[in-house]
C-alpha cells in the first residue's frame, strides 16, 4: 500500500464520516474499499475510486471540503483517527460492517439512485446499499 493512497482514504473518509464515529468512518472507508475490490467504472485502486468525478461530494470542485482536505496535516487529531481507521481495514482488521455496500447517503438525502432501493444497513447519519448499478 503505497502511503499517497493511504492517505487520500483517510482523506477521504474525514471528508465524508468525520462527525460519526469510528463505526461510520469504518462504514465509509469499507465502501470506498468495495468499490476498489469490483473495479469497473468505478477504477481499481483507492485513488480511483475517491477521486471518480462525483463520487464522494468532498472531492467536489465546488465543495468547500476539498480544500480542507487538501491542507490536512498530520497534526489534526481527526485526520490521525481516519488514518489508523484506514489502517485496520486495509490489513483486514475491521470487519465490513456495510456487508458489502457500495453506496450511502445521509439519511436527511434521498438521491435519485436510491429510489426503490432496500437499504443494507444504516450507521448512524448514513444509508448503506448494495446492489447498485
Amino acid at each position: 500500500m503505497k502511503e499517497k493512497e493511504l492517505f487520500t482514504l483517510a482523506k477521504t473518509m474525514y471528508g465524508e464520516a468525520r462527525g460519526e464515529s469510528n463505526l461510520g468512518k469504518q462504514a465509509v472507508c469499507h465502501v470506498i474499499l468495495n468499490r476498489v475490490k469490483k473495479g469497473g467504472w468505478w477504477g481499481n485502486t483507492i485513488e480511483k475510486v475517491c477521486r471518480k468525478r462525483y463520487q464522494f461530494s468532498c472531492w467536489n470542485e465546488n465543495d468547500p471540503n476539498k480544500e480542507k482536505l487538501e491542507k490536512l496535516t498530520l497534526d489534526n487529531t481527526g485526520y490521525l483517527i481516519c488514518i489508523a481507521i484506514a489502517s485496520r481495514c486495509l490489513a483486514g482488521g475491521l470487519e465490513d460492517n456495510t456487508n458489502g455496500s457500495t453506496h450511502y447517503h445521509v439519511k436527511d438525502l434521498q438521491p435519485a439512485w436510491s429510489a426503490g432501493e432496500e437499504p443494507e444497513v444504516i450507521i448512524e447519519n448514513h444509508v448503506f446499499y448494495t446492489g447498485i448499478a
